[in-house]
């Protein structure tokens, strides 16, 4: 009965759907309160061994118990008290009689609340950073396979100057180099806001140690380094600046940036059939149309990376409108912006390293799209080589005008193939290089030095970016949805 209740009320796609287990725990309750726990173990140790009354029984009591939280009794001490730190501090008291007196000691509700906040961002970013590497790892492997295959490049979506397959991967992977560079980062920077009381003044603990201040610092510094944080923000109000979510969110709303535009560029090149996503063979593109073979993990990633996106609004009204040392407006808020932002680029990372792993290249129909567009584009090399054979560059201009005009009325009017190769070869102006028009039509002497290009920032740039995730590399997504 109990699991046909999950379908009478609303259950979040970001969980119920896509995201990893690792993600989901990571901002689950109990991976919350567990932490909570902890931390209020951490500060007892602390505490004690800077010579408050805390006994070593009170101290095992508490780590006894930091695992088996009676989540129904919190539930019901949160319904009676309107306060959810105090109901879980009556909730480990109930466990715990003996250490009932001194849990949550000198402390406020932010030691706990923001501080578990920073250890789950901590942690949600060291889950993100090898599904990075792993999608830069991949499309450095598709970029280098395809390193000196041309492709017709597209400026305004027109046809433009040829690229390769392999360099337009490394404009994607540009800036998901600067997506790592930027999580790691956001990462590195974030410290833990300690041990700073209601106000963020340490009063309280100064109390406690009776106006020692070198005590208060060190327990500052030792509960800091329990938590796993090398530094601690040396001033806070009561909660650590909201400008801390922004920093962090900031660099996934950019992540999500980068995603759409590249998986828009892949539902542009899957409509013109030159690379698709993986297609599994029992997949159904279209309910209606059994041929369609539709981008739908592309589509996901971008519909996904527009809800990431626009998250970052939240961090930034919310930092804005703090007043003084804390309001509470923050809140409701938090709770669904921060572990919803997570949630996203968890999800989207995953989506795009299925992606990654099984793109495919048709390079016939991509020879084909050349071919439609060369003769064109090859107009002045064409010139050149009359040019070099004793021709007027003026009268050759105006000869490739006029045919270039005539093949392209054929293609526009009349929905035909570009035949200017064929009107050049068949105009006996031309006599003196047709021997040449293979060469000068070759599709890799239009493609200036994307390889060299290619080989030179995987070298420099990704590869050296990928060194410290070697370990965690090969690790396959296989997507259930």
């Amino acid at each position: 009965m109990a699991a046909a209740d999950e379908f009478m009320k609303y259950r979040s796609p970001l969980v119920s759907r896509y995201a990893s287990k690792e993600m989901a725990y990571n901002f689950s309750d109990r991976k919350k309160f567990t932490t909570w726990r902890k931390l209020w173990i951490y500060l007892a140790k602390a505490e004690k061994a800077l010579g408050l009354p805390i006994t070593d029984a009170q101290v095992l009591e508490m780590e006894s118990h930091a695992e088996d939280i009676d989540f129904a009794m919190a539930a019901e001490e949160e319904r009676k008290l309107r306060h959810d730190v105090m109901a879980h501090v009556h909730t480990f008291a109930h466990c715990c009689p003996t250490a009932a007196p001194i849990i949550h000691l000198g402390a406020t509700s932010c030691y706990v609340g923001d501080n578990t906040d920073l250890i789950m961002l901590r942690d949600g970013f060291d889950i993100l950073l090898p599904k990075l590497a792993r999608v830069i790892d991949r499309l450095a492997n598709f970029a280098e396979k395809y390193a000196d295959l041309p492709t017709l490049g597209f400026t305004h979506y027109q046809p433009a100057q040829l690229t390769t397959v392999g360099k337009r991967a490394c404009l994607w992977l540009q800036d998901l180099a600067m997506d790592m560079r930027n999580l790691q980062r956001a990462r590195d920077d974030l410290r833990f806001r300690g041990v700073k009381g209601t106000t963020g003044t340490q009063a309280s603990f100064l109390q406690l140690f009776q106006g020692d201040h070198d005590k208060v610092e060190e327990l500052d510094r030792v509960v800091t380094e329990m938590a796993g944080f090398k530094k601690a923000y040396l001033v806070t109000g009561q909660t650590y600046s909201r400008k801390v979510d922004v920093d962090c969110l900031s660099s996934l709303a950019s992540l999500g940036a980068t995603v759409h535009k590249i998986c828009t560029d892949i539902r542009l090149l899957a409509n013109l059939k030159e690379i698709e996503e993986p297609f599994e063979k029992e997949q159904i593109g279209s309910s209606a149309m059994p041929y369609k073979r539709n981008p739908m993990r592309a589509e996901r990633c971008c519909s996904l990376a527009r809800h990431l996106v626009a998250l970052m609004a939240d961090p930034l009204q919310t930092a804005s409108v703090q007043w003084l040392e804390r309001t509470l407006d923050d809140s409701a808020n938090r709770r669904i912006s921060l572990p919803e932002s997570f949630l996203t680029a968890d999800i989207i990372l995953s989506t795009l390293q299925n992606v990654t792993e099984g793109l495919v290249v048709y390079p016939k129909v991509i020879e084909r799209h050349i071919r439609h567009e060369l003769p064109f584009m090859a107009t002045e090399n064409i010139i050149m080589a009359m040019v070099k054979a004793g021709g007027n560059r003026q009268d050759c201009h105006e000869k490739i005008r006029v045919l270039s005009q005539e093949a392209a009325a054929v293609v526009k009017q009349e929905g035909g193939d570009n035949d200017l190769l064929a009107r050049v070869q068949a105009d006996p102006y031309f006599a003196p290089i047709l021997g040449q028009l293979d060469a000068l039509l070759d599709p890799k002497t239009f493609i200036g030095r994307a390889p060299q290009q290619v080989a030179r920032f995987l070298s420099e740039e990704v590869h050296p970016l990928l060194e410290p995730y070697k370990a965690k590399m090969d690790v396959k997504i296989e997507l259930e949805l």
